[in-house]
Parts: structure tokens; sequence; C-alpha cells
């Protein structure tokens, strides 16, 4: 039974402590002192009456009622988060935070001379970035806006196309000077190739469509797809990789284009009750139409 209402931050040092495993790295991360983790900790338990830690010698393992719990505490952060930034945008003209999820090379290599252009024409917007590949829950304010690569099933969202994203495969000049350009994708087998770490259902069916791209065929394999551009950029191997993006590298050579091209459906999404605000407004839009003119090679 609760005694008394938890404090939010006190869930905020629950997902800490879930996520590192111990006291002492969850204040490290959050800027806090042990003892004051250890407190928050404490309180939490008895506020709602259960254990939800079992100290050991090598750190904290949740109980099976923290990790029940976990989905709804993750919401209790997303929503106070969210709070901040729409408390942060009040006062006139376009203000305060908006948080943004991209994939990596999106994010890296697309968003930031558009994000950069947005602030130079609102100074008092702040962005926030988040670089992943999943797929962040805009119902539930994890983000604000998000560059996704399929279309967004929830009615509850404002979703616009910006076009297609052509992936190819691709490699430095350097490594192509060395070892000879592939003519057909059976060529490939004599070639280095970069590629994917751990499969998943898409992996799974770009394998059927391209058996040459299987993970025993990769001398480079990372599920980051950032670091196998970089793997490409230094001349490892052969990798896929953005053709609009491997376009503005003069060094970088499209290798068998007829042969293999994936298009990546590309859309901007937000959850509809931001229309009305004026920071994630200008945000969607500067975002949509930066990557609409990527995709037409703008």
């Amino acid at each position: 039974m609760t005694v008394s209402e938890p404090n939010w931050e006190w869930y905020r040092t629950f997902l800490q402590v879930l996520e590192t495993g111990s006291l002492s790295a969850a204040a490290r991360a959050m800027g806090l002192t042990q003892p004051t983790v250890g407190r928050h900790i404490d309180s939490l338990e008895q506020a709602l009456g259960l254990k939800l830690f079992t100290r050991s010698f090598d750190g904290f393992a949740p109980s099976d009622a923290a990790l029940e719990l976990k989905p709804y505490a993750v919401d209790v952060a997303a929503s106070a988060a969210a709070l901040r930034r729409v408390a942060s945008s009040h006062g006139a003209g376009v203000r305060g935070a908006v948080r943004v999820t991209a994939s990596e090379v999106t994010g890296v290599e697309v968003l930031p001379p558009i994000l950069a252009a947005l602030r130079q024409e609102h100074p008092e917007l702040i962005i926030e970035l988040v670089l992943s590949n999943q797929a962040e829950d805009l119902l539930h304010r994890e983000a604000d806006i998000a560059v996704r690569m399929f279309r967004p099933a929830q009615d509850a969202l404002v979703a616009r196309r910006v076009g297609n994203i052509e992936l190819g495969l691709h490699a430095h000049e350097r490594y192509l000077a060395s070892h000879g350009i592939p003519e057909t994708m059976e060529d490939l087998s004599r070639h280095t190739l970069i590629g994917f770490d751990h499969e998943t259902a898409y992996i799974r069916g770009l394998q059927h469509r391209y058996p040459a791209l299987s993970r025993a065929n990769f001398a480079f394999r990372a599920d980051s797809d950032l670091a196998q551009l970089g793997a490409i950029r230094a001349g490892f191997g052969i990798g896929i990789c953005q053709s609009a993006l491997a376009a503005r590298d003069k060094q970088l050579v499209r290798v068998l284009p007829a042969g293999f091209s994936l298009m990546m459906d590309t859309w901007v999404a937000m959850h509809e009750d931001l229309r009305a605000s004026p920071r994630c407004a200008a945000c969607f839009k500067a975002i949509a139409a930066g990557l609409s003119a990527y995709t037409q090679g703008v």
C-alpha cells in the first residue's frame, strides 16, 4: 500500500539504477552523490511498499516488481521531460526545447545543417537530438518529432512523407584502386564487405533478396550504421550507405547501382497535440523541407 506520493525524481533515479546496476554508477550519471541516490531508492521502496532491488556484492539486481514497474516509470520520466519542454516554450515567438529522434546516420550526417539553419532563424530554440534506430514512442512523448523510415500507423500522429532515401553499395576510391570494381553481385564474394553484426527481420529479408550480403561474408561487422559508414570512408571495403550522402564525397564511389538499390520511404511525424506549438511546428516544417530537398539531391 502506498503511504505517500512518490517524488518524480525518485522514478528517474530508479531508472538509472535499473540501467547501471549500482548506486555509484547511477550517481555519476545523474550528477548526484551515492547517499542521495540510495535515499531516493529507499524512499521509493517505502512509498510503494515494495522491494525493488536486491543488494549483492556485484551491484543491485532488480526484483520482479521493479521489472514490472519499469515501463510505467519510463512513462513518468517521459511525461516529466515533455512537461519541462512545454514549460520552456512559453513566451513570445518560437522558443524552448524540441526533442527530435532520428537514425544515427540521418541524425549525424543529414540533420545538423537543417537544424543549424533553423536555429539561426529562431535563436531561442533548443534542439534535443536522440540518435536511435529504434522507433521512439511519440504517443508517450519520448520525443516531439521523429524521422522514420516507414509510414507511422497511429491515428494520433501528424505525419508528412518527405520522399525516398536510396541506399546503395559504395566504396572509397582507394579501396577500388587496389581491389578493382565488381561487375556483378557474384563478384562481391572476392571483395572485402562491410555489414551488420546481429540479424533482424528486415535484414533476413535483405539477405533473401541479396544472398551475397550475408553475415558470413562480412569482414567488418557492426550494428552501428555510423561505424559502417566510417569503415567505408576509411577504405576498409564495400558497404551500404545512403546514396545522396555518398554523392557529397567525391572519394566515395557507387558500385553495382543496377544490381543493388534499396528505397527507404521517409516520414517526419509528431503528435497531433503539438500542431499548435510554435516551436514544434517550426521544427517540423524545417526538417520536412530539408529532408525533402535531401531526397531530391538538392
